[in-house]
């Protein structure tokens, strides 16, 4: 353990200084500093070491033989101490250089852009360098397939609760909601609202098994007996077109519709007595803490957005 005798860094670096420059003042400018922030270092240096380091005259800043004794060992540790340093910043600069991960779709499609613009932009504002992204877009249970075999750092999944096996955060919460097109009969409804029986009784258009959409459905149908869809489609923009085009209902996340509700292109149907929230989760492997770096910086974005 160091005694409370060995100057910080700070200090030492300013006494090299000096040595070079002979001005304390010179010193404090290269360093920028102000003059009063360099006297008080050298006198906390001086307070430790217990002897005076500098003497000053008209002619400037000379070294006593004290102060040329420390410069001498000083300069050795500030070598290492620069090697540390820079050692320190590739390792921040690899940590952060690039991340693949993986996201189920409507996260990729919807929300993971904006959160790793966001993320890129708070890193560039701390001047630390911005991570590159690599995002892989499946189902749910590919993601978690991904994340397990450590293909990928990080996944983002939906569904009714965090995946068995990984570690997990919770980013946020999502809401599908079930459609159809204008000539679909519901539409015609002037309630536009339909029972849980009526909707598991009707065949709907479906992503595929394994994607956290349809697992969420078919949980909170429940014990409801649910008649095979009419279309199994691997993408969310599969859906809405065949939704659009009158194939049947289907339940897709807010974030999916939305434009589409607004344009009047498809109809949203209340169903009654039925809990279509969904989580969105953050998926990793090994410790339970976040991985610092890039893993951390997303996740925290994402929690908070």
């Amino acid at each position: 353990m160091l005694s409370p005798h060995v100057p910080e860094l700070r200090g030492l670096e300013l006494l090299v200084v000096v040595s070079r420059t002979e001005s304390l003042t010179a010193a404090a400018a290269e360093l920028g500093i102000s003059q009063q922030a360099a006297s008080s270092r050298l006198r906390t240096m001086e307070a430790m070491v217990g002897a005076p380091l500098l003497a000053r005259s008209r002619r400037g800043s000379a070294l006593t033989q004290t102060g040329e004794l420390v410069v001498q060992w000083a300069s050795r540790v500030l070598a290492a101490a620069e090697q540390l340093d820079a050692g320190i910043t590739a390792l921040r600069a690899g940590r952060r250089g690039h991340l693949a991960l993986a996201a189920s779709l409507t996260i990729a499609e919807y929300l993971l852009p904006g959160w790793m613009v966001g993320v890129r932009a708070q890193q560039q504002s701390l001047g630390v360098p911005a991570t590159d992204f690599t995002m892989t877009a499946a189902n749910s249970e590919r993601v978690v397939a991904l994340v397990a075999s450590r293909a990928v750092e990080l996944g983002f999944v939906e569904g009714p609760g965090a995946p068995d096996g990984l570690q997990h955060r919770l980013v946020g919460v999502d809401q599908l909601v079930v459609v159809v097109g204008h000539s679909h009969p519901w539409a015609a409804r002037p309630s536009r609202r339909v029972m849980a029986p009526t909707l598991a009784a009707t065949p709907f258009v479906a992503r595929e098994a394994g994607s956290g959409t349809r697992t969420v459905l078919e949980r909170a149908l429940g014990e409801l007996t649910m008649v095979d869809p009419v279309l199994e489609l691997s993408s969310t923009a599969a859906v809405r077109a065949a939704v659009a085009a009158g194939a049947g209902p289907a339940a897709l996340s807010v974030h999916a519709v939305r434009d589409d509700i607004a344009s009047g292109r498809i109809v949203p149907i209340t169903v009654t007595g039925l809990d279509l929230t969904r989580r969105l989760h953050a998926v990793w492997t090994g410790s339970s803490e976040l991985p610092a770096g890039p893993v951390r910086d997303l996740v925290t974005f994402a929690e908070r957005s």
